[in-house]
C-alpha cells in the first residue's frame, strides 16, 4: 500500500525515526482540504506510542478535512543545513501516513493536552499547567493520529 524509499542507503531506522518525532517541535500536517485541494498546516504536536497528538480549535479548516476525510501524512524535518560548497543540504526528516480522528472521550483528551503542556512548558508547575488547561478546555480539540507507516530519510553525506 505504501511505497518503498527509492534510496534505500539513506532510509532511517523505525528507531531513528521515533526518536526524530519525540524530539521535534514541529511538524507539518497534511489533510485533504476544500475541493480536494491539499491543505498542509504547521502545528506543535507530541509522539507516544505510535500516536501523534495536536490540539487545535474546535472549527475550522483542518477540522472540516478531518471529518471529510481521516488519511492524512506528517512531516517533521530534524535537520536542514544548507551546505552552499556542495549545491546540497544536509538534511533529516520523517514522514508518518496514518489516519486521524477527533477525540472525543474526556478522559484521552485531558491526556493528550497534559502531554501537550508537559513537552512544551516542562519548566512550569503541573498548577500552572492545570490552570491553562482548565482556562483554554472548553475551546479545546484534541486530534489524533495514529500512524500505519513511517519513514525517514538523511542526506547520502550523513550516511558515512
Amino acid at each position: 500500500m505504501f511505497r518503498e524509499m527509492r534510496r534505500k542507503r539513506q532510509a532511517l531506522s523505525k528507531e531513528a525515526c521515533e526518536q526524530i518525532l519525540k524530539d521535534g517541535k514541529t511538524g507539518v500536517l497534511a489533510l485533504l482540504g476544500d475541493d480536494d485541494y491539499p491543505y498542509t498546516v504547521p502545528l506543535n504536536y507530541c509522539y507516544e506510542n505510535g500516536k501523534l497528538y495536536f490540539h487545535c480549535a474546535k472549527s475550522g479548516h483542518k477540522i472540516d478535512a478531518v471529518k471529510r476525510c481521516g488519511k492524512a501524512s506528517f512531516c517533521v524535518i530534524a535537520q536542514d543545513d544548507i551546505v552552499p560548497q556542495e549545491f546540497t543540504t544536509y538534511f533529516c526528516s520523517v514522514i508518518a501516513f496514518g489516519k486521524v480522528r477527533i477525540a472525543s472521550d474526556e478522559k484521552e483528551k485531558l491526556e493528550a493536552i497534559n502531554k501537550l503542556a508537559i513537552k512544551y512548558c516542562p519548566d512550569e508547575s503541573a498548577e500552572a499547567r492545570r490552570r491553562e488547561i482548565e482556562r483554554e478546555y472548553p475551546a479545546l480539540c484534541i486530534l489524533e493520529f495514529t500512524i500505519e507507516h513511517l519513514s525517514g530519510k538523511q542526506a547520502i553525506a550523513l550516511c558515512k
